[in-house]
């Protein structure tokens, strides 16, 4: 065999390699609740219960088939979990027009005295009570994490389903008004009531992981680091454990998921919220 051959042969090889690794990545699927809540999974629904992380980040479709919107989802596949998501408020099938979409959207529905976050809540939860009906969701392992404006979403989440035994959020939105959309609405009512750090008293005692740039203007590190210190402050005026874990990390790119955090959050989850055969610790 000649050089040209062998070179052509190697990189046939290495196509195949590629192909077969890209043939093994799981395909983002959609599914119905009976009620019509709309979800995706990372792979197929499994037969049997399995630990489950929601994650909330945009569109159901570009959270579970971005690496970097999965997050510490990626590592959670491989230990088990089933890996599920939705459309947030005014992203994807969300959208209601003629509001905007995305954060605007979300401005625009508390002008209207839409409460967003109490519909997200509700359709998670629904998804969850199919999952666990169904077979496919262990109920003693079920997490939640996201990213940004889905960080929002997940810790709301854990405050509203005490189902939820941890959560992690990545880089979060954890002050509506800090956001440019909504400074002039921070005496906005509704704004108001969903200030994250009302739900301090709810998140109390509950394990939380939070990782934040330490120059993050877009969402504000000040607040981040605000509602840590307010969750611990009620878990304490109630006699409790605090189990908020706080990461404030050097990242000069201002607002983005610093680098190494998944696997802090992906040991993190393993740790508090566990996996059959190994409980979570305290």
């Amino acid at each position: 065999m000649n050089k040209f051959s062998k070179r052509l042969c190697l990189g046939l090889a290495v196509l195949l390699m590629t192909s077969t690794l890209s043939a093994a990545e799981p395909a983002v699927e959609l599914h119905k609740t009976k009620a019509g809540t709309e979800f995706a999974t990372w792979g197929p629904l499994p037969d049997e219960p399995k630990p489950t992380l929601f994650i909330l980040a945009g569109t159901m479709e570009s959270t579970l088939g971005s690496p970097y919107f999965r997050q510490c989802g990626n590592q959670l596949a491989k230990a088990g979990f089933l890996l599920v998501s939705v459309d947030i408020p005014c992203h994807g099938k969300q959208h209601r027009p003629p509001e905007p979409t995305g954060l605007s959207g979300w401005a625009y529905r508390c002008e209207q005295g839409d409460d967003f976050v109490a519909d997200n809540n509700g359709r998670l939860s629904q998804v969850l009570d199919e999952l666990i009906a169904g077979g496919q969701t262990d109920a003693d392992y079920v997490g939640v994490c996201g990213t940004s404006r889905g960080g929002y979403l997940a810790l709301q989440y854990a405050a509203h389903d005490p189902r939820v035994k941890g959560v992690a959020a990545f880089a979060p939105v954890t002050d509506l008004t800090v956001l440019n959309e909504f400074k002039s609405r921070a005496k906005n009512e509704m704004v108001q009531s969903l200030s994250m750090i009302r739900n301090s008293p709810k998140l109390a005692g509950r394990p939380i992981w939070i990782v934040i740039g330490d120059r993050d203007e877009r969402v504000g590190t000040d607040a981040a680091i605000e509602l840590a210190l307010s969750i611990t402050q009620a878990g304490l005026e109630k006699g409790q454990q605090s189990y908020v874990d706080l990461h404030v990390i050097a990242e000069p790119k201002g607002h983005t998921v610093p680098a190494g955090s998944t696997d802090l959050a992906a040991n993190w989850f393993l740790k508090r919220v566990g996996i059959p055969g190994n409980p979570p610790t305290k």
